[in-house]
């Protein structure tokens, strides 16, 4: 499949069967986040795999797990981060977003299920996986096989706006 309909069947999945994610599965995974692109190549992320059932539990006093058999906790680094001069914007976040979508795409690619939170307690995470302050948990990717199959790749023609609503050419309009 090509990477348009890659992206197209990229969906995420809020409820998985009880199926543990393949060590040779995950380790394509984590390869794929492992050489996406960050700010210039500093590589804030820190990455903690999740998979025994009392970690899991942990992780659910911060967020519900729908039911998965591996998280993936995507920290940051703040000690590794690029700070724009300009306004102090830090790229750290923005490097994160662009590792966890490499890895839910890969996810997809070989029929795992997965969705990327940040809705989650951070103190919760930090306090049970013994995480240093200068890490930032940043995202939670809960991974897995889907207990209702993926959804239909077609949903974007209703499910997001018009590239005319999102893109504008030479300047601002709104």
């Amino acid at each position: 499949m090509n990477f348009y309909e890659l992206a197209k069947h990229r969906c995420s999945i809020r409820s998985f069967t009880d199926k543990p994610v393949e060590k040779e599965k995950l380790e394509y995974i984590l390869e794929v986040g492992r050489v996406a692109p960050t700010a210039c190549n500093i590589q804030p992320q820190r990455i903690v795999v999740v998979q025994n059932l009392n970690n899991i539990e942990k992780i659910k006093k911060a967020y519900n797990t729908f039911g998965s058999q591996c998280v993936l906790i995507i920290c940051r680094d703040e000690r590794d981060s690029l700070i724009r001069e300009f306004d102090n914007k830090c790229s750290g976040d923005l490097d994160i977003g662009i590792v966890t979508d490499h890895m839910m795409l890969a996810a997809r690619e070989i029929g795992i299920g997965s969705v990327m939170v940040g809705l989650f307690d951070p103190r919760i995470i930090r306090k049970e996986f013994c995480i240093p302050e200068y890490i930032l948990p940043t995202a939670l990717l809960i991974l897995g096989y889907p207990k209702n199959d993926f959804l239909d790749a077609n949903r974007h023609l209703v499910d997001r706006k018009p590239i005319s609503e999102t893109v504008m050419m030479e300047k601002y309009f709104g």
